[in-house]
Protein backbone atom coordinates (compact mmCIF):
# COMPACT_ATOMS: atom_id res chain seq x y z
CA UNK A 1 0.00 0.00 0.00
CA UNK A 2 1.01 3.82 -0.56
CA UNK A 3 1.76 6.20 1.68
CA UNK A 4 -1.47 7.92 0.78
CA UNK A 5 -3.64 4.95 0.90
CA UNK A 6 -2.39 3.82 4.47
CA UNK A 7 -3.73 8.20 5.37
CA UNK A 8 -7.09 7.16 3.94
CA UNK A 9 -6.88 3.57 5.70
CA UNK A 10 -6.12 5.34 9.48
CA UNK A 11 -8.68 8.33 8.91
CA UNK A 12 -11.33 5.69 8.29
CA UNK A 13 -9.98 3.77 10.74
CA UNK A 14 -10.23 5.92 13.25
CA UNK A 15 -13.35 7.70 12.19
CA UNK A 16 -15.52 4.41 13.35
CA UNK A 17 -15.04 4.95 17.32
CA UNK A 18 -14.89 8.54 16.65
CA UNK A 19 -18.32 8.27 15.40
CA UNK A 20 -19.57 6.75 18.81
CA UNK A 21 -18.78 9.24 21.44
CA UNK A 22 -19.93 11.79 18.98
CA UNK A 23 -23.71 10.03 19.93
CA UNK A 24 -23.20 11.43 23.29
CA UNK A 25 -22.92 15.18 22.25
CA UNK A 26 -25.88 17.52 22.23
CA UNK A 27 -26.21 19.47 19.10
CA UNK A 28 -24.44 22.24 19.12
CA UNK A 29 -21.76 20.32 20.64
CA UNK A 30 -22.30 17.83 18.07
CA UNK A 31 -21.98 20.28 15.00
CA UNK A 32 -18.76 22.38 16.55
CA UNK A 33 -16.54 19.18 17.70
CA UNK A 34 -17.31 17.52 13.53
CA UNK A 35 -16.62 20.77 12.16
CA UNK A 36 -13.36 21.10 13.58
CA UNK A 37 -12.79 17.52 13.38
CA UNK A 38 -12.80 17.63 10.14
CA UNK A 39 -11.04 20.89 9.35
CA UNK A 40 -8.21 19.37 11.39
CA UNK A 41 -7.95 16.35 8.91
CA UNK A 42 -8.51 18.83 6.12
CA UNK A 43 -5.72 21.32 7.23
CA UNK A 44 -3.53 18.44 8.56
CA UNK A 45 -3.81 16.95 5.12
CA UNK A 46 -3.81 19.58 2.53
CA UNK A 47 -2.13 21.74 4.27
CA UNK A 48 -2.47 25.35 2.04
CA UNK A 49 -4.11 23.92 -0.30
CA UNK A 50 -7.35 23.72 2.08
CA UNK A 51 -7.81 26.72 0.61
CA UNK A 52 -9.40 25.67 -2.09
CA UNK A 53 -12.07 24.09 -0.57
CA UNK A 54 -12.49 27.18 1.39
CA UNK A 55 -13.03 29.40 -1.47
CA UNK A 56 -15.33 27.22 -3.00
CA UNK A 57 -17.69 26.88 0.30
CA UNK A 58 -17.24 30.76 0.45
CA UNK A 59 -18.39 30.96 -3.40
CA UNK A 60 -21.16 28.85 -3.06
CA UNK A 61 -22.67 30.87 0.27
CA UNK A 62 -22.46 34.48 -1.74
CA UNK A 63 -24.67 32.82 -4.53
CA UNK A 64 -26.88 31.66 -2.03
CA UNK A 65 -27.33 34.94 -0.69
CA UNK A 66 -27.38 36.76 -3.18
CA UNK A 67 -29.72 34.82 -6.04
CA UNK A 68 -31.54 31.79 -4.45
CA UNK A 69 -33.73 31.61 -8.15
CA UNK A 70 -30.91 31.17 -9.88
CA UNK A 71 -28.58 29.21 -7.09
CA UNK A 72 -28.66 26.11 -8.48
CA UNK A 73 -27.40 26.51 -12.28
CA UNK A 74 -24.80 29.62 -10.79
CA UNK A 75 -23.62 26.91 -8.10
CA UNK A 76 -23.38 24.00 -10.97
CA UNK A 77 -21.20 26.50 -12.73
CA UNK A 78 -19.08 27.49 -10.04
CA UNK A 79 -18.14 25.02 -8.15
CA UNK A 80 -17.44 22.97 -11.74
CA UNK A 81 -15.24 26.12 -13.12
CA UNK A 82 -13.43 26.05 -10.15
CA UNK A 83 -12.78 21.76 -10.44
CA UNK A 84 -10.89 23.35 -14.02
CA UNK A 85 -8.88 25.86 -11.78
CA UNK A 86 -7.91 23.56 -9.31
CA UNK A 87 -6.78 21.10 -11.65
CA UNK A 88 -4.72 23.43 -13.48
CA UNK A 89 -2.80 25.44 -10.73
CA UNK A 90 -0.05 24.50 -12.48
CA UNK A 91 -0.39 26.81 -15.36
CA UNK A 92 -0.50 29.53 -13.49
CA UNK A 93 2.56 28.70 -11.06
CA UNK A 94 0.40 27.71 -8.05
CA UNK A 95 1.51 24.32 -6.49
CA UNK A 96 -0.13 20.96 -7.27
CA UNK A 97 -3.10 20.17 -4.78
CA UNK A 98 -2.34 16.23 -2.87
CA UNK A 99 -4.60 13.71 -3.46
CA UNK A 100 -6.24 14.30 -0.18
CA UNK A 101 -7.33 17.60 -1.38
CA UNK A 102 -8.63 16.18 -4.31
CA UNK A 103 -10.74 14.16 -2.73
CA UNK A 104 -12.52 16.57 -0.40
CA UNK A 105 -12.43 18.76 -3.62
CA UNK A 106 -14.72 16.46 -5.25
CA UNK A 107 -17.11 15.29 -2.43
CA UNK A 108 -17.84 19.11 -1.38
CA UNK A 109 -18.57 19.75 -5.15
CA UNK A 110 -21.56 17.53 -5.00
CA UNK A 111 -22.68 18.99 -1.22
CA UNK A 112 -22.45 22.71 -3.04
CA UNK A 113 -24.38 21.68 -5.92
CA UNK A 114 -26.88 19.69 -3.54
CA UNK A 115 -26.98 22.68 -0.97
CA UNK A 116 -28.11 25.06 -3.64
CA UNK A 117 -30.87 23.15 -4.74
CA UNK A 118 -32.55 22.44 -1.37
CA UNK A 119 -32.20 26.46 -0.86
CA UNK A 120 -34.16 26.71 -3.63
CA UNK A 121 -36.50 24.34 -3.23
CA UNK A 122 -36.61 25.57 0.37
CA UNK A 123 -37.52 29.29 -1.03
CA UNK A 124 -40.10 27.76 -3.17
CA UNK A 125 -42.24 26.13 -0.92
CA UNK A 126 -42.10 29.20 1.61
CA UNK A 127 -43.66 31.02 -1.26
CA UNK A 128 -46.43 28.10 -1.65
CA UNK A 129 -47.20 28.63 1.75
CA UNK A 130 -47.44 31.86 1.37
CA UNK A 131 -50.03 32.13 -1.25
CA UNK A 132 -51.74 29.39 -0.08
CA UNK A 133 -52.11 29.55 3.62
CA UNK A 134 -50.57 26.08 4.21
CA UNK A 135 -47.59 24.16 5.27
CA UNK A 136 -45.72 22.53 2.01
CA UNK A 137 -46.21 18.37 2.14
CA UNK A 138 -42.39 18.09 0.66
CA UNK A 139 -40.65 15.25 2.32
CA UNK A 140 -36.69 16.46 3.60
CA UNK A 141 -37.14 19.94 3.07
CA UNK A 142 -35.32 22.54 4.89
CA UNK A 143 -37.25 24.06 7.60
CA UNK A 144 -34.65 27.26 7.35
CA UNK A 145 -31.81 28.90 4.99
CA UNK A 146 -28.93 27.55 6.41
CA UNK A 147 -26.53 30.05 8.18
CA UNK A 148 -22.37 30.06 6.90
CA UNK A 149 -22.13 28.34 10.18
CA UNK A 150 -24.71 25.79 9.55
CA UNK A 151 -22.97 25.54 5.63
CA UNK A 152 -19.28 25.66 6.83
CA UNK A 153 -20.51 22.86 9.04
CA UNK A 154 -21.79 20.57 6.40
CA UNK A 155 -18.84 21.06 4.51
CA UNK A 156 -16.11 19.91 7.05
CA UNK A 157 -18.37 17.63 8.68
CA UNK A 158 -15.42 15.08 9.60
CA UNK A 159 -17.65 11.93 8.82
CA UNK A 160 -16.73 10.92 5.03
CA UNK A 161 -14.76 13.73 4.23
CA UNK A 162 -11.99 12.40 2.26
CA UNK A 163 -14.15 9.15 0.96
CA UNK A 164 -17.67 9.83 1.15
CA UNK A 165 -20.47 9.06 1.15
CA UNK A 166 -21.94 11.64 0.12
CA UNK A 167 -25.60 12.94 2.33
CA UNK A 168 -27.46 15.97 1.57
CA UNK A 169 -27.80 18.97 3.68
CA UNK A 170 -30.80 18.02 5.43
CA UNK A 171 -29.37 14.74 6.06
CA UNK A 172 -26.76 16.46 7.84
CA UNK A 173 -29.34 18.81 10.16
CA UNK A 174 -31.39 15.98 11.12
CA UNK A 175 -28.09 13.90 12.40
CA UNK A 176 -27.17 17.07 14.48
CA UNK A 177 -31.05 17.14 15.98
CA UNK A 178 -31.47 13.42 16.82
CA UNK A 179 -33.56 13.50 19.67
CA UNK A 180 -32.18 10.08 21.03
CA UNK A 181 -28.65 9.20 19.11
CA UNK A 182 -27.78 6.53 22.10
CA UNK A 183 -31.60 4.68 21.47
CA UNK A 184 -30.90 4.32 17.59
CA UNK A 185 -28.68 0.99 16.34
CA UNK A 186 -25.11 1.08 16.41
CA UNK A 187 -22.95 -1.90 16.78
CA UNK A 188 -24.58 -4.20 14.74
CA UNK A 189 -24.95 -2.19 11.99
CA UNK A 190 -22.06 -1.15 12.18
CA UNK A 191 -20.12 -4.83 12.56
CA UNK A 192 -22.44 -6.16 9.61
CA UNK A 193 -21.26 -3.32 7.22
CA UNK A 194 -17.56 -3.93 8.55
CA UNK A 195 -17.72 -8.01 8.96
CA UNK A 196 -16.23 -8.49 5.12
CA UNK A 197 -13.96 -5.56 5.23
CA UNK A 198 -10.86 -7.52 6.21
CA UNK A 199 -12.01 -10.05 2.93
CA UNK A 200 -11.86 -7.41 0.61
CA UNK A 201 -9.28 -6.11 2.11
CA UNK A 202 -6.75 -8.99 2.11
CA UNK A 203 -8.15 -9.90 -1.70
CA UNK A 204 -6.66 -6.34 -3.28
CA UNK A 205 -3.44 -6.80 -1.56
CA UNK A 206 -3.32 -10.75 -2.51
CA UNK A 207 -4.88 -10.65 -6.25
CA UNK A 208 -3.00 -6.97 -7.18
CA UNK A 209 0.41 -8.21 -6.14
CA UNK A 210 0.13 -10.97 -8.98
CA UNK A 211 -1.79 -8.71 -11.22
CA UNK A 212 -0.14 -5.34 -11.12
CA UNK A 213 -1.36 -2.78 -13.15
CA UNK A 214 2.36 -1.44 -13.94
CA UNK A 215 3.10 -4.47 -16.03
CA UNK A 216 0.32 -3.53 -19.17
CA UNK A 217 2.53 -0.51 -19.75
CA UNK A 218 5.80 -2.98 -20.56
CA UNK A 219 6.74 -4.20 -23.39
CA UNK A 220 6.45 -7.59 -22.42
CA UNK A 221 3.05 -7.93 -21.77
CA UNK A 222 2.26 -7.29 -25.87
CA UNK A 223 4.25 -10.56 -26.16
CA UNK A 224 2.02 -12.41 -24.05
CA UNK A 225 -0.83 -14.63 -26.11
CA UNK A 226 -3.93 -12.90 -26.70
CA UNK A 227 -6.35 -15.13 -23.85
CA UNK A 228 -3.57 -13.57 -21.36
CA UNK A 229 -4.17 -9.67 -22.44
CA UNK A 230 -7.81 -10.40 -22.34
CA UNK A 231 -8.07 -11.97 -18.65
CA UNK A 232 -5.69 -9.23 -17.67
CA UNK A 233 -8.26 -6.42 -17.57
CA UNK A 234 -10.87 -9.33 -15.53
CA UNK A 235 -8.25 -9.56 -12.75
CA UNK A 236 -7.69 -5.62 -12.64
CA UNK A 237 -11.02 -4.66 -12.05
CA UNK A 238 -11.55 -7.15 -9.36
CA UNK A 239 -8.74 -5.67 -7.61
CA UNK A 240 -10.55 -2.46 -8.52
CA UNK A 241 -13.52 -3.53 -6.71
CA UNK A 242 -11.98 -5.06 -4.02
CA UNK A 243 -10.35 -1.85 -2.90
CA UNK A 244 -13.16 0.25 -3.36
CA UNK A 245 -15.27 -2.47 -1.73
CA UNK A 246 -13.13 -2.47 1.15
CA UNK A 247 -13.28 1.70 1.47
CA UNK A 248 -16.75 2.42 0.88
CA UNK A 249 -17.71 -0.31 3.58
CA UNK A 250 -15.29 1.12 6.27
CA UNK A 251 -16.96 4.55 4.95
CA UNK A 252 -20.55 3.72 5.98
CA UNK A 253 -19.62 2.21 9.20
CA UNK A 254 -17.86 5.48 10.03
CA UNK A 255 -21.59 6.88 9.46
CA UNK A 256 -22.96 4.42 11.09
CA UNK A 257 -21.26 4.57 14.14
CA UNK A 258 -22.08 8.50 14.37
CA UNK A 259 -25.75 7.59 13.25
CA UNK A 260 -25.64 9.43 10.74
CA UNK A 261 -28.49 8.79 7.79
CA UNK A 262 -30.20 7.03 10.29
CA UNK A 263 -33.57 6.13 9.38
CA UNK A 264 -36.95 4.39 10.18
CA UNK A 265 -37.47 1.63 7.89
CA UNK A 266 -40.96 3.04 6.91
CA UNK A 267 -39.38 6.44 5.21
CA UNK A 268 -38.04 4.76 2.46
CA UNK A 269 -34.79 6.39 2.42
CA UNK A 270 -32.79 6.37 -1.09
CA UNK A 271 -29.05 6.38 -0.75
CA UNK A 272 -27.78 9.70 -1.24
CA UNK A 273 -31.22 11.63 -1.36
CA UNK A 274 -32.56 9.98 2.24
CA UNK A 275 -36.39 9.45 3.52
CA UNK A 276 -39.31 9.51 0.39
CA UNK A 277 -41.87 9.35 2.02
CA UNK A 278 -43.37 10.94 5.40
CA UNK A 279 -43.20 9.41 8.36
CA UNK A 280 -44.25 9.77 12.26
CA UNK A 281 -42.87 6.67 14.47
CA UNK A 282 -45.45 4.83 17.10
CA UNK A 283 -43.43 5.99 20.74
CA UNK A 284 -45.06 2.96 22.05
CA UNK A 285 -43.64 0.61 19.43
CA UNK A 286 -40.58 -0.71 18.49
CA UNK A 287 -39.11 1.08 15.43
CA UNK A 288 -36.63 -0.68 12.79
CA UNK A 289 -34.23 1.73 11.27
CA UNK A 290 -31.63 1.30 8.39
CA UNK A 291 -29.03 3.10 6.78
CA UNK A 292 -29.80 3.23 3.08
CA UNK A 293 -29.19 6.85 3.17
CA UNK A 294 -25.41 6.98 3.92
CA UNK A 295 -25.46 2.79 1.82
CA UNK A 296 -22.36 3.82 -0.98
CA UNK A 297 -22.01 0.20 -2.34
CA UNK A 298 -24.22 -2.79 -3.05
CA UNK A 299 -21.13 -5.17 -3.52
CA UNK A 300 -23.56 -8.51 -4.05
CA UNK A 301 -25.52 -6.70 -6.98
CA UNK A 302 -22.64 -4.94 -8.59
CA UNK A 303 -21.32 -8.35 -9.09
CA UNK A 304 -24.53 -10.17 -10.11
CA UNK A 305 -27.16 -7.45 -12.03
CA UNK A 306 -27.37 -8.26 -15.34
CA UNK A 307 -27.49 -5.34 -17.11
CA UNK A 308 -24.70 -2.50 -18.02
CA UNK A 309 -27.36 0.36 -16.59
CA UNK A 310 -27.83 -1.73 -13.25
CA UNK A 311 -24.64 -1.83 -12.71
CA UNK A 312 -24.46 1.68 -12.28
CA UNK A 313 -26.98 2.39 -9.61
CA UNK A 314 -25.39 -0.17 -7.52
CA UNK A 315 -22.32 1.35 -7.48
CA UNK A 316 -21.14 4.62 -5.80
CA UNK A 317 -24.36 4.90 -5.33
CA UNK A 318 -24.84 8.07 -3.42
CA UNK A 319 -23.15 9.86 -6.55
CA UNK A 320 -25.21 8.18 -8.62
CA UNK A 321 -28.38 9.82 -6.67
CA UNK A 322 -26.93 13.00 -7.23
CA UNK A 323 -25.99 12.65 -11.45
CA UNK A 324 -29.79 11.32 -11.50
CA UNK A 325 -31.07 14.38 -10.01
CA UNK A 326 -29.05 17.15 -10.83
CA UNK A 327 -27.84 16.31 -13.75
CA UNK A 328 -29.51 13.58 -15.92
CA UNK A 329 -33.16 15.59 -15.74
CA UNK A 330 -30.85 18.79 -17.00
CA UNK A 331 -29.52 16.80 -19.90
CA UNK A 332 -30.23 19.12 -23.05
CA UNK A 333 -31.25 15.43 -25.11
CA UNK A 334 -34.17 13.67 -24.50
CA UNK A 335 -33.43 10.12 -26.16
CA UNK A 336 -32.26 8.40 -23.30
CA UNK A 337 -29.22 6.70 -24.59
CA UNK A 338 -27.77 10.62 -25.65
CA UNK A 339 -28.91 11.55 -21.94
CA UNK A 340 -27.12 8.74 -20.61
CA UNK A 341 -23.68 10.03 -22.31
CA UNK A 342 -24.43 13.89 -21.24
CA UNK A 343 -24.58 11.91 -17.36
CA UNK A 344 -21.52 10.05 -18.31
CA UNK A 345 -19.58 12.83 -19.75
CA UNK A 346 -20.59 15.14 -16.28
CA UNK A 347 -19.57 12.50 -14.41
CA UNK A 348 -16.51 11.88 -16.58
CA UNK A 349 -15.11 15.80 -15.71
CA UNK A 350 -16.28 15.33 -12.11
CA UNK A 351 -13.23 12.70 -12.00
CA UNK A 352 -10.66 14.31 -13.63
CA UNK A 353 -9.08 15.69 -17.12
CA UNK A 354 -7.72 12.64 -17.78
CA UNK A 355 -8.63 11.27 -21.47
CA UNK A 356 -9.47 7.62 -19.68
CA UNK A 357 -12.59 8.76 -17.52
CA UNK A 358 -13.51 9.64 -20.63
CA UNK A 359 -12.86 6.83 -22.78
CA UNK A 360 -14.05 4.41 -20.23
CA UNK A 361 -16.89 6.46 -18.79
CA UNK A 362 -18.10 7.14 -22.98
CA UNK A 363 -18.19 3.91 -23.67
CA UNK A 364 -20.99 2.94 -21.40
CA UNK A 365 -24.24 4.66 -23.37
CA UNK A 366 -22.60 2.21 -26.13
CA UNK A 367 -23.16 -0.39 -24.22
CA UNK A 368 -26.41 0.26 -23.01
CA UNK A 369 -27.59 0.98 -26.53
CA UNK A 370 -26.35 -2.71 -27.37
CA UNK A 371 -28.04 -4.13 -24.34
CA UNK A 372 -31.21 -2.42 -24.91
CA UNK A 373 -31.52 -3.34 -29.07
CA UNK A 374 -30.99 -7.09 -27.84
CA UNK A 375 -32.82 -6.88 -25.08
CA UNK A 376 -35.43 -5.68 -27.90
CA UNK A 377 -34.76 -8.38 -30.68
CA UNK A 378 -33.72 -11.63 -28.93
CA UNK A 379 -34.68 -11.50 -25.51
CA UNK A 380 -38.13 -10.70 -26.66
CA UNK A 381 -38.68 -13.58 -28.72
CA UNK A 382 -37.66 -16.13 -26.17
CA UNK A 383 -39.40 -18.18 -24.24
CA UNK A 384 -38.28 -18.55 -20.19
CA UNK A 385 -35.72 -20.75 -20.72
CA UNK A 386 -34.13 -19.10 -24.04
CA UNK A 387 -34.73 -15.78 -21.46
CA UNK A 388 -33.03 -17.23 -18.58
CA UNK A 389 -29.70 -18.31 -20.71
CA UNK A 390 -29.78 -15.26 -22.34
CA UNK A 391 -29.41 -13.26 -19.03
CA UNK A 392 -27.16 -15.43 -18.01
CA UNK A 393 -24.53 -14.28 -21.18
CA UNK A 394 -25.94 -10.75 -20.84
CA UNK A 395 -24.11 -10.76 -17.34
CA UNK A 396 -21.02 -12.09 -18.65
CA UNK A 397 -20.85 -9.96 -21.11
CA UNK A 398 -21.57 -6.81 -18.56
CA UNK A 399 -18.65 -7.71 -16.29
CA UNK A 400 -16.47 -7.79 -19.43
CA UNK A 401 -17.95 -4.57 -20.62
CA UNK A 402 -16.99 -3.41 -17.03
CA UNK A 403 -13.44 -4.93 -16.92
CA UNK A 404 -12.90 -3.41 -20.28
CA UNK A 405 -14.04 0.35 -19.12
CA UNK A 406 -12.06 0.05 -16.17
CA UNK A 407 -8.61 -0.27 -17.99
CA UNK A 408 -9.56 3.53 -19.23
CA UNK A 409 -10.30 4.34 -15.78
CA UNK A 410 -7.05 3.32 -14.10
CA UNK A 411 -4.38 3.71 -17.03
CA UNK A 412 -5.89 7.28 -17.08
CA UNK A 413 -3.46 8.32 -20.20
CA UNK A 414 -5.26 7.99 -23.64
CA UNK A 415 -2.43 6.05 -24.76
CA UNK A 416 -2.15 3.70 -22.13
CA UNK A 417 -5.77 3.03 -22.91
CA UNK A 418 -5.48 2.58 -26.33
CA UNK A 419 -2.73 0.43 -26.21
CA UNK A 420 -4.55 -1.90 -24.00
CA UNK A 421 -8.07 -1.31 -25.32
CA UNK A 422 -5.67 -2.32 -28.92
CA UNK A 423 -3.69 -5.35 -27.92
CA UNK A 424 -7.23 -6.88 -27.43
CA UNK A 425 -8.43 -5.67 -30.65
CA UNK A 426 -11.37 -3.39 -29.06
CA UNK A 427 -12.78 -6.30 -28.45
CA UNK A 428 -15.91 -4.65 -25.94
CA UNK A 429 -16.36 -1.74 -29.22
CA UNK A 430 -16.60 -5.14 -31.74
CA UNK A 431 -19.32 -7.05 -29.45
CA UNK A 432 -21.41 -3.35 -28.59
CA UNK A 433 -21.72 -2.56 -32.41
CA UNK A 434 -21.80 -5.54 -33.37
CA UNK A 435 -25.24 -5.98 -31.59
CA UNK A 436 -26.57 -2.91 -31.83
CA UNK A 437 -26.23 -3.74 -36.26
CA UNK A 438 -27.70 -6.68 -35.24
CA UNK A 439 -30.44 -5.71 -33.53
CA UNK A 440 -31.54 -3.23 -35.82
CA UNK A 441 -31.52 -5.52 -38.29
CA UNK A 442 -33.45 -8.09 -36.55
CA UNK A 443 -35.77 -5.79 -35.62
CA UNK A 444 -36.62 -4.40 -39.11
CA UNK A 445 -36.98 -8.01 -40.41
CA UNK A 446 -39.59 -8.14 -37.92
CA UNK A 447 -41.18 -5.27 -38.54
CA UNK A 448 -41.14 -6.15 -42.21
CA UNK A 449 -42.92 -9.24 -40.84
CA UNK A 450 -45.54 -7.94 -39.54
CA UNK A 451 -46.56 -5.52 -42.72
CA UNK A 452 -46.33 -8.61 -44.34
CA UNK A 453 -49.02 -9.93 -41.92
CA UNK A 454 -51.18 -7.15 -41.89
CA UNK A 455 -50.90 -6.83 -45.30
CA UNK A 456 -52.37 -10.45 -46.04
CA UNK A 457 -54.67 -9.64 -43.38
CA UNK A 458 -55.79 -6.79 -45.45
CA UNK A 459 -56.11 -8.58 -49.09
CA UNK A 460 -58.49 -11.76 -47.00
CA UNK A 461 -60.42 -8.99 -45.51
CA UNK A 462 -61.63 -7.25 -49.50
CA UNK A 463 -61.49 -11.32 -50.46
CA UNK A 464 -64.41 -11.79 -47.95
CA UNK A 465 -66.12 -8.80 -48.61
CA UNK A 466 -66.17 -9.47 -52.55
CA UNK A 467 -67.08 -13.30 -52.07
CA UNK A 468 -71.16 -12.05 -51.70
CA UNK A 469 -70.76 -10.10 -54.14
CA UNK A 470 -69.60 -12.64 -57.00
CA UNK A 471 -72.32 -14.77 -55.21
CA UNK A 472 -75.18 -12.61 -55.56
CA UNK A 473 -74.06 -12.51 -59.69
CA UNK A 474 -74.04 -16.09 -59.46
CA UNK A 475 -77.34 -16.29 -58.16
CA UNK A 476 -78.74 -13.49 -60.55
CA UNK A 477 -77.47 -15.38 -64.06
Amino acid sequence: MSPDELVYLGVLAASIPVGFLFRYLSPPVKQGAALLLGLSITIATCQIHALHSLVTVIGTWIIIKSTWRSAPALSLGWTFLYLLFFRLVTWVGLPAPTPFANAIQLLLTLKMVSLANEVHSYHLEKKKEVSSFSKSPVIGGLSKEPSLYDILSYSYCYVGIMTGPFFRFQTFMDWLGQPSPLTLPAVVPCLQRLKLVPVYGALFLAVNSVFPLSYVRTDDFLDRNFFFRLFYMTAVFFVFRMRFYAAWCGAEGGCISAGLGCYPEAAMSKPGGGPTVSYSPDPNAAVPYDFKTIQNIDCYNTDFCVKVRHGMRYWNMTVQWWLHHYIYPNSPFKAYTLRAGWTMFISAYWHGLHPGYYLSFLTIPLCIAAESAMEASVRARLGPGGQSAFDWVHWFLKMRAYDYMCMGFVLLKAGDTVHYWTSIYFIIHVIAVGCIVFGRLARGSKRGEKRGEKEEGKVEEVGSKEKPKEDIRAKQD
